[in-house]
């Protein structure tokens, strides 16, 4: 358990240190992603919260107050918006904020340019546009051009759409005096200027921006936000805009047309009633004076002049029975008015009139309830079509509604009737027992009678008129404003403190994942770590990456470097693993690698040269005769090696044998000319010859040979060797590779096989050397890897 835990904190070390050593480009990827940010924040566009606050009336409260008192009779044709749901759809919807858009002129923009951006200006524009054409094409418009302002009388302007909108004469731009007709694809356009405003400075460059209504109106359907309270009938308004008073002007212009709808759907209910009153006031006065004349000319032809005296003669009895008489006969004319102007194809609307008398309540329920049915479809017809299913079902409830109206009206008028029949014969029992009346006063009261009926309809038609003209002009809003559009003084977008911490967290993020993702990603081998987990060879040592120079490639007598120190390191560390040869002939060491280019040549001449240092005497052999290398790396002028000797028997080693100058321990065979059967050659008995011989002259044989992933030259000799140094170039190599020293590691077709990991990072723990004689390099606390 404590070993396992071990590894977890040392994989855990790594993982930081990967990060650790790449601090500077996470510390400037931050510092430029917050530079960025400032920048951002410098020019953005903020953008500012405004809300306001309304309360939609609860027709159908108990506890509301009367206006008026003729008002409550009218009380059924006041909408009831109780459902919060539904009027959050009106006033989104396209008839209210249409209105609002071309009240406020939100289809035209104006932008001033400044130094680095434009800047919208509406509250007051620099320029005042008058576009001579129908409201229908101006709606439709959809461009931008630029005004220049040249001086106080002059302007230029350009159609940078290319649509030929200003159908320009001399190119691109044309120069214009202030309130000249500038004639466009649409209409002619006048343009003044707004003396004193922003951006009418000579030199100023206005960007006049025109969009089709529709779209904007779909643009503030998507940025108006309704929210509201559950179980309350409080709504609030929110709208964010770049320039603080256009979005209180844009919140207060909704709920101000809202209310207009409202109210307009009251009052038109309104009118209908006011409709029918009159048309029953024409009929009405016209049968009175019928009535009036008839009484007047009885009256001259019967010569009745005292009509109180005579009129004593009737009973008390008389004068109830009439009474209910009237009553019930102006019932039945209301009855029959009301039948007549449903029945009606002359009427403008489908609304019904509403309290014109009928004392059955049942009438009066229905009549409501119609009445909102049709309101509510009207509403929904402006937005939509009369296919819409909501509609269709609404149609057929308002057709299920006036059929039982109609027969509500004909069982109410069938039972005034019969009422009616019965006053008729108790009034004709009492007028046979006034046997003493005249006949012809009879007759005169039979026509007072139906004078007084029509007067008492007259009158309360009348009545009914006043009361509707009053209510007309004193219909409420249906949303009543609790808080007037206010915007917040800080903007709501973009908000600082979130942009410097979005700035921070990419700034961090992005290195981080390039770091990760390479590291994911990389493949190559790096460390001792990532050499142990695929190959289960010893480990001999590792050879830190030279500076690229070319005299550092070669380590030297008296050296301190780290490539020196970390050859001294496996020089001990071969003499270690060899220690149990003491035959007292030559250890013959052989360096290989999967590939070519990981330094195995570099490898066998610095060591050589370490071995060499130590005052022993060491043989360079170069077996690698496909791409020999030492030559160059000792630059040798011996043209003869181990190729030659192999194919001419007349040499002898010292033939071709060279001498390193300035180094009498070390001497080099070198690969000699290049042959066309590398392969063969080396199977040559002569090659087990060779090292036979000079093993009893050296202390140490190293030999460079081919690579062992990319040709069987090696495997062919490798009995020669007491020792086999397999390099990986750190960085270069795949570790999908290292199964090629795996495998040579199990099959022993190596023998004595070791790893050695070739130009390493200089990380931390892989320095090498103490500094003896040289003064190391201090770094700073920021130069740290």
């Amino acid at each position: 358990m404590n070993h396992k835990n071990s590894i977890n904190k040392d994989t855990f070390r790594d993982i930081i240190e990967i990060y650790a050593s790449k601090w500077k480009l996470i510390l400037a990827t931050t510092i430029i992603a917050l530079i960025v940010a400032f920048i951002y924040l410098r020019y953005a566009t903020y953008q500012y919260q405004s809300t306001a606050s309304i309360k939609l009336k609860d027709e159908n409260s108990k506890n509301k107050l009367s206006e008026i008192s003729a008002v409550q009779d009218y009380g059924i044709f006041s909408n009831n918006f109780s459902n919060v749901l539904d009027e959050v759809e009106v006033i989104k919807s396209r008839s209210v904020l249409s209105k609002v858009v071309d009240e406020l002129d939100l289809n035209i923009s104006f932008h001033v340019s400044g130094r680095v951006i434009e800047n919208e200006v509406y509250l007051e524009p620099p320029l005042n546009l008058n576009i001579i054409a129908s409201d229908s094409a101006v709606h439709k418009m959809d461009t931008t051009f630029y005004v220049t302002i040249i001086d106080d009388n002059k302007f230029s302007v350009s159609d940078e759409d290319k649509k030929k909108f200003l159908n320009l004469r001399n190119g691109t731009t044309e120069t214009y005096n202030f309130g000249d007709r500038i004639n466009t694809s649409t209409g002619d356009m006048i343009i003044t200027p707004n003396l004193g405003a922003y951006g009418t400075i000579p030199g100023s460059q206005v960007k006049v921006s025109l969009r089709p209504l529709d779209r904007v109106v779909e643009t503030y359907q998507g940025k108006i936000k309704l929210s509201n309270t559950e179980r309350s009938n409080v709504l609030k308004l929110g709208l964010k805009e770049n320039i603080k008073r256009k979005a209180e002007l844009i919140l207060d212009k909704v709920i101000e047309v809202y209310n207009e709808d409202a109210i307009k759907d009251k009052e038109e209910v309104v009118r209908v009633t006011s409709e029918f009153i009159n048309k029953r006031l024409k009929v009405v006065s016209t049968e009175l004076e019928q009535v009036d004349l008839t009484a007047e000319n009885m009256k001259q032809t019967n010569r009745l002049s005292d009509l109180a005296t005579q009129s004593n003669i009737f009973l008390q009895s008389e004068q109830e029975n009439e009474r209910k008489l009237v009553e019930t006969s102006n019932q039945i004319q209301l009855i029959d008015y009301m039948s007549e102007y449903i029945s009606s194809d002359e009427r403008d609307s489908d609304l019904l009139p509403a309290n014109v008398g009928i004392s059955d309540n049942n009438v009066g329920i229905i009549t409501q309830r119609y009445n909102d049915l049709v309101l509510q479809r009207d509403r929904i017809l402006e937005n939509s079509s009369a296919i819409n299913p909501t509609v269709v079902n609404l149609n057929n409830q308002i057709r299920a509604l006036k059929n039982n109206l109609n027969q509500s009206l004909n069982n109410l008028k069938s039972s005034s009737q019969i009422t009616l029949d019965a006053i008729k014969k108790e009034d004709a029992r009492i007028s046979s027992r006034i046997f003493s009346t005249p006949k012809k006063e009879r007759q005169f009261r039979n026509i007072e009678r139906q004078q007084s009926i029509k007067e008492s309809l007259f009158l309360y038609l009348l009545e009914k008129r006043e009361e509707t003209a009053i209510t007309l002009g004193m219909e409420a809003p249906n949303a009543k404003i609790i808080e007037s559009a206010y915007t917040s003084s800080r903007p709501v977008a973009p908000v600082k403190n979130i942009v410097y911490l979005a700035a921070l967290i990419v700034g961090l993020f992005l290195p981080i994942a390039f770091i990760y993702l390479k590291d994911l990603l990389d493949t190559k081998v790096h460390t001792k770590e990532d050499l142990e987990k695929h190959v289960k060879a010893p480990y001999i040592g590792d050879i830190p990456k030279s500076n690229g120079k070319k005299k550092s490639r070669l380590v030297g007598k008296v050296d301190y470097s780290p490539k020196a120190e970390a050859f001294r390191m496996i020089r001990t560390n071969i003499d270690f693993m060899l220690q149990g040869k003491t035959d007292g002939k030559a250890k013959t060491i052989f360096v290989t690698s999967t590939t070519a280019q990981e330094g195995k040549s570099h490898t066998s001449v610095n060591l050589s040269n370490s071995m060499s240092f130590s005052e022993k005497k060491v043989l360079l052999v170069e077996t690698d005769i496909r791409v020999p290398k030492i030559k160059e790396y000792l630059n040798l002028k011996s043209k003869k090696g181990l190729t030659d000797y192999i194919s001419d028997n007349s040499l002898t080693i010292e033939n071709v044998t060279a001498k390193v100058k300035g180094n009498e321990y070390l001497h080099v065979i070198p690969a000699g000319t290049i042959p066309p059967n590398p392969t063969a050659l080396l199977m040559n008995d002569r090659v087990q010859s060779l090292f036979n011989e000079v093993k009893d002259n050296y202390d140490y044989i190293v030999v460079d040979t081919a690579a062992v992933g990319l040709v069987t030259d090696t495997l062919l000799i490798s009995n020669l060797a007491d020792m086999c140094i397999y390099v990986v170039n750190a960085s270069k190599l795949d570790k999908r590779q290292l199964h090629v020293a795996q495998t040579m590691y199990e099959e022993k077709r190596l023998p004595n096989m070791s790893m050695l990991l070739n130009e390493t990072e200089k990380r931390k723990g892989y320095g090498y050397g103490y500094g003896y004689g040289t003064s190391p390099n201090k770094k700073k606390w920021y130069q740290f890897n």
